[in-house]
């Protein structure tokens, strides 16, 4: 294809989900000539399959910043998101089922306090009258009210829409077949141009770069009819880090979401290791009798719908942002895992302000790939030498 058949880009996207959608916005607003490139649909993928639910994680510095920041960009966002965005600020109650997971309680609510967001130690009596419905005899919990929920597919189709009206392209249906070096070359035989490519596929970011080091986590979800009393907040148990963070096992949690319609949903599940979407009965059931151990009303009602879809995971749980070394026009925004729909507009700002040269709100360097590929050269070059030692 000659150079003149090319289409030209200052940034090209790969993704519309949620995380590509708000990368696109980012571009557009700092004048960048953007494009987007989706070979299904807008709002697709981890996007229309996952909770929605914008919560602040501590699991390590970097996540808690990348959340963090993200949430304050949400709060601006909020006013202008349409109703179908189905906004609620309800607020996280992690629950604690004995004394172990109230220490954890306990800790969370003094790392949150150290800076500076509010959150509320409930005893077990508190727990109750938070939530009527729970399982009697709860240890206690972390109310933390800042925390909210959003329909991604929503979200991610609105923030196109204003991308879209800043002069952002989106080619929907077409695939990617190769993308280095400043071009992207598309199953249809066109080529498409730009000094900033940003991956931005989620889980399915391997097939555009091969060798990346993001494995597919599968989740199943549940969603039931309309009660709308049934429950006030997002609920998830504090035993859920554990299983979170697990790099192994096949692992359910407690992790109960009101919806604004009235119905509530219900997680979550991890696994590592497949690629067959279908829904499978014995981890559905794993995860719905760990929801019904929290909230026995469950029983009595009826799940309109199961699904799942597929998290992209990283090795050290944190996202990779970033340019990828070897290739100075590649860059990344993808391994969010099960933090894509919080961590979206903190990523997009980090990508944009690189690329417009301008000081980042956080600190960008935990979550730039180069981390993850000198640690695979590490590893790579000193095989031989333990052999050797054999």
């Amino acid at each position: 294809m000659s150079s003149a058949a090319a289409a030209n880009y200052d940034v090209l996207i790969v993704g519309a989900g949620i995380v590509g959608a708000a990368c696109a916005l980012a571009c557009a607003k700092s004048g960048l000539r953007t494009a987007v490139v989706e070979r299904n649909q807008i709002g697709g993928g981890a996007s229309a399959a996952g909770m929605g639910h914008l919560v602040v994680l501590d699991g390590s510095e970097p996540e808690f910043a990348l959340c963090n920041r993200s949430q304050e960009l949400w709060r601006q966002l909020q006013p202008e998101l349409p109703a179908s965005a189905e906004y609620s600020t309800a607020g996280t109650l992690w629950v604690a089922d004995d004394a172990e997971e109230m220490s954890e309680a306990e800790r969370k609510h003094a790392y949150l306090a150290e800076r500076g967001l509010p959150a509320q130690l409930l005893d077990s009596r508190a727990v109750a009258d938070a939530e009527p419905h729970l399982r009697k005899g709860l240890a206690g919990g972390l109310l933390v009210p800042r925390d909210a929920t959003v329909f991604p597919p929503v979200v991610a189709a609105y923030l196109l829409q204003k991308a879209q009206a800043l002069g952002t392209q989106i080619l929907l249906g077409k695939t990617i077949t190769q993308l280095a070096d400043g071009e992207a070359r598309l199953a249809d035989g066109r080529t498409l141009r730009a000094p900033r490519l940003v991956n931005a596929a989620g889980a399915d970011a391997p097939f555009c770069t091969p060798g990346l080091p993001i494995n597919k986590r599968k989740g199943h979800l549940a969603i039931t009819d309309r009660y709308p009393d049934l429950l006030r907040h997002q609920v998830v148990e504090l035993g859920y880090m554990k299983s979170a963070h697990s790099l192994t096992a096949d692992s359910v949690a407690c992790n109960l979401q009101p919806r604004i319609t009235g119905q509530v949903l219900i997680g979550s599940s991890r696994q590592f290791g497949i690629d067959d979407p279908a829904v499978e009965q014995a981890m559905l059931g794993r995860m719905l009798r760990r929801g019904l151990y929290f909230l026995p009303a469950l029983a009595q009602c009826n799940i309109v719908r199961t699904w799942t879809g597929f998290r992209a995971a990283t090795p050290d749980k944190l996202p990779l942002i970033g340019p990828v070394p070897g290739d100075s026009t590649l860059w990344l925004a993808t391994g969010h895992e099960g933090l894509g729909i919080t961590t979206s507009l903190a990523t997009a700002e980090l990508l944009a302000s690189a690329f417009c040269g301008a000081e980042p709100p956080i600190p960008a360097e935990p979550y730039l790939p180069a981390r993850i590929f000198a640690a695979q050269s590490t590893h790579a070059s000193a095989a031989p030498a333990a052999e050797a030692q054999l």
